[in-house]
């Protein structure tokens, strides 16, 4: 686990300082990144993985990527904000190895870290709090990426160690009890599955991977994980998809090509299943928030 955990990958998106009122109020929002707040003044709510969280001064709130979170704002409050994509280097996430506190209260000197990260990149705020002004535009996440790509060593050092550094502080101490990484016969598949997305994955050929039948490492995967193989596969490339859709220009026919899904019109099912939406929709509405 120790050797997933050093092949980290993380990708700064957004960072600035936010005023807001009453206007910080929208529904179902999900994206394919990590939010985090530092608040500084006054009071809101957040509501992700069946909780509300009562956004309070003195305290850093983390939003994992994919997860549907609402925001509530009634009178006013302040925060640092930062948006970051992660992956380790298999095409998983962190979320799979380990276990999160979602709020936490701020150690000392990590305030200065958020001043930092917000002195470093000034472009990179979000000047508009309302969503609706954000519609999805992959040429700014693209030019994001060829930013972070020319990063000189120092810079990226700096940048990186900041932000592993702040999500750090979420982390509980043992594994998840339900983490998608967990000791065992099937404690490898979940890097086989992120490997082979985009070529054809079949539960069948998975339990013979294993010297299985087909039932039993059914079974045995949703003891394990929580979830049905061809579930998970589903639900992975979804993800994937979301991914490329935000960060990209490819076409839909490309995308579904990407994630092993040849049959566009299967593709564009699942993705409406899973997601409420369909990923033309998806690409031309997906929005930014503080």
């Amino acid at each position: 686990m120790l050797e997933l955990l050093q092949s980290l990958k993380i990708s700064l998106l957004h960072t600035g300082y936010a005023k807001l009122g009453p206007e910080w109020n929208f529904d179902n929002v999900i994206s394919p990144f990590t939010r985090l707040f530092y608040v500084t003044k006054g009071s809101a709510t957040v509501y992700h993985n069946n909780k509300t969280y009562t956004l309070k001064q003195g305290y850093m709130y983390l939003i994992p990527s994919y997860v549907y979170n609402t925001y509530r704002c009634e009178h006013y409050h302040e925060q640092f904000y930062i948006s970051f994509f992660e992956e380790i280097r298999t095409g998983l996430s962190i979320y799979n190895l380990r276990s999160f506190n979602y709020e936490v209260p701020i150690k000392e000197g990590d305030h200065l870290l958020f001043e930092r990260l917000t002195k470093m990149y000034p472009k990179r705020k979000i000047v508009n709090n309302d969503p609706t002004a954000y519609l999805h535009r992959p040429q700014e996440l693209l030019q994001y990426n060829r930013d972070n790509a020319k990063m000189n060593t120092q810079r990226y050092l700096e940048t990186h160690g900041i932000l592993t550094i702040l999500l750090s502080r979420f982390i509980e101490n043992e594994p998840a009890q339900n983490a998608n990484i967990t000791p065992g016969r099937l404690d490898d598949v979940l890097i086989y599955i992120a490997e082979h997305l985009n070529q054809v994955l079949e539960v069948q050929d998975l339990a013979k991977k294993y010297h299985m039948s087909t039932d039993h490492f059914s079974r045995l995967f949703l003891q394990q994980f929580n979830m049905r193989p061809l579930k998970y596969i589903q639900t992975k490339r979804i993800e994937r998809a979301q991914l490329l859709l935000w960060t990209t220009n490819h076409s839909l026919e490309e995308i579904a090509h990407k994630i092993g899904m040849e049959n566009f019109s299967y593709f564009s099912r699942t993705f409406k299943k899973l997601t409420g939406t369909t990923p033309g929709k998806y690409r031309k509405n997906q929005t930014i928030s503080p």
